[in-house]
């Protein structure tokens, strides 16, 4: 069987709702036809068909639920008048513009507005207001505005605001999808192309191209054994890795940074100590017992006619200035 009931709307529902300040709800609710109504974890819930406004009159039972009241419902003018008429054409031509707008609205949605005319505009009105995204408290006023006119002016740029709201967010998708293909055709041609040239052996892939990079590189370099076994290994690793995982970019960087070192190729040592103190002066003012280690580390290589055994290690918390004093040397 179908019930009545008065549907009344608070903003915020009370922690015990055996008992609440009646005066915290609103005067004004919807009286609905309840529909399929069931009752889980505690929670009544059901299918409402809305019917028409009323406002309360009296309570008469406020103690304990079932709670009653006397209501009365608001009174329209049969005859609407012709700036009433207006204002619903302009609402009806706005549903118009939404509904295409917005994929969340289905066709039994745009053919329910067929139902709705300018001459009856009091549940024109209300219709429009439910297709908005305004908060409960918006929709509460428009159901405690019942002078028609002044509800329709109120209704009208909500309205419109979800209008424009819709327009810009379908403008924003497509423009994302309008990149999203872009991107996507411009990988796919660069994929086939890739393909095509590979079986008119015009290119190689990825990775041989890699290999072959490297090893040109080093063909004319000569490499101390330790380091011609290091590359080496890393190079056979290149060969098996999967070029678009994350280890073949590591290995890569490696491989590409060991083979652009000059390997084999020497400069002539500056051992002139004069030159050498003065760049250190000029470069940093203090750090003596650490200038004074260079001198004689250089020293000691211009004595024997070249540098070789031990390295200078400069040792010393950040900002200290290691990095520079390296700088200064070079």
């Amino acid at each position: 069987p179908h019930h009545n009931l008065a549907l009344f709307f608070m903003d915020t529902p009370p922690e015990d709702h055996r008992h609440f300040d009646t005066s915290a709800l609103p005067l004004y609710g919807t009286l609905v036809k309840v529909h399929h109504a069931s009752r889980e974890n505690g929670k009544l819930q059901f299918v409402a068909q809305g019917l028409t406004r009323v406002r309360i009159r009296t309570w008469l039972k406020h103690h304990r639920p079932p709670y009653l009241v006397e209501v009365e419902y608001p009174h329209q003018p049969s005859q609407p008048t012709d700036e009433v008429k207006a204002y619903g054409m302009a609402l009806i031509n706005a549903i118009k513009e939404l509904l295409p707008l917005n994929p969340l609205y289905s066709e039994e949605l745009k053919n329910y507005l067929n139902r709705f005319s300018p001459n009856d505009p009091s549940p024109l009105t209300d219709f429009a207001a439910a297709l908005t995204s305004a908060t409960g408290n918006q929709l509460q006023e428009v159901l405690d505005c019942v002078p028609m006119l002044k509800r329709m002016e109120k209704v009208l740029p909500m309205l419109r605001k979800e209008v424009e709201v819709a327009r810009l967010q379908n403008e924003i998708s497509a423009e994302v999808n309008r990149q999203i293909g872009e991107h996507q055709r411009e990988f796919f041609l660069k994929e086939q192309l890739k393909v095509i040239q590979q079986e008119l052996g015009l290119t190689k892939d990825d990775r041989s191209a890699d290999l072959e990079q490297f090893q040109q590189r080093l063909a004319s370099k000569t490499l101390p054994a330790a380091a011609q076994k290091r590359i080496d290994e890393e190079m056979g690793k290149l060969s098996i890795l999967e070029t678009g995982s994350p280890e073949y970019a590591v290995t890569r960087n490696y491989l590409e940074w060991a083979t652009a070192l000059p390997w084999g190729v020497y400069g002539k040592d500056k051992l002139d100590l004069r030159h050498a103190r003065k760049v250190l002066d000029q470069h940093h003012a203090g750090l003596d017992d650490i200038k004074d280690r260079i001198i004689e580390f250089l020293a000691v290589g211009a004595y024997k006619g070249e540098i070789s055994g031990s390295i200078v290690l400069l040792v010393g918390p950040p900002g200290v200035g290691k990095t520079s004093i390296g700088k200064s040397i070079a």
